[in-house]
This record gives structure tokens, C-alpha cells and sequence, in this order.
């Protein structure tokens, strides 16, 4: 029997699934789990797109995107909207 490796990129198809998937991976893993969420995200659109849209480079893209990949902020937003969604903070206490 032969199995393929799980890839979440295959199943997200619009901005509904990219918010629902970044929260999940927020909640799961914290705000450390957020570049490599947006790393499958922008997978998922094509990594030249996502360059092409936000004018960084696609090696940047590769690099800020992945396990200890430390975006900046204007990087997250550059992607984010790309990506058709938007950050929203909501009070805790």
C-alpha cells in the first residue's frame, strides 16, 4: 500500500479557508506557527502569485515563511492581504 504525504496547500481554496486555517494553526501552536501557516497559505496560491502580488521576492517569501521564520509585520500584512484576509485582534479579558 502506498500513501502521499498530507498537504494542507492542496485543500485550502479561498479566503474562508486561509482565515479558518490560520486561526486553527494560532490556536494550536501559538504566534510561532504563524509563518508556517502562511508558508502553506502562499503554497497553496503559488508562491510566484503571492511574490508577484506583495513585491518581495519569492526567496524572501521562502525564507520568512517556514518553522523559525521571523516575518515582519509589514511582511504578515503584505502577505495576509494577498491572501485575501486581515488580522483582527479581540479582547481576552
Amino acid at each position: 500500500m502506498e500513501f502521499n504525504e498530507f498537504d494542507a496547500a492542496e485543500y485550502i481554496d479561498d479566503a474562508e479557508d486561509v482565515a479558518a486555517f490560520l486561526n486553527a494553526a494560532l490556536e494550536a501552536g501559538g504566534t510561532g506557527a504563524l509563518p508556517r501557516a502562511l508558508g502553506t497559505i502562499a503554497r497553496s496560491k503559488g508562491m510566484t502569485a503571492v511574490a508577484e502580488k506583495t513585491g518581495l521576492g519569492r526567496e524572501h517569501l521562502y525564507n520568512a515563511l517556514t518553522d523559525g521564520g521571523n516575518p515582519t509585520l509589514a511582511t504578515l500584512d503584505k502577505v495576509l492581504s494577498a491572501c485575501g484576509v486581515r488580522i483582527k485582534l479581540e479582547a481576552i479579558c
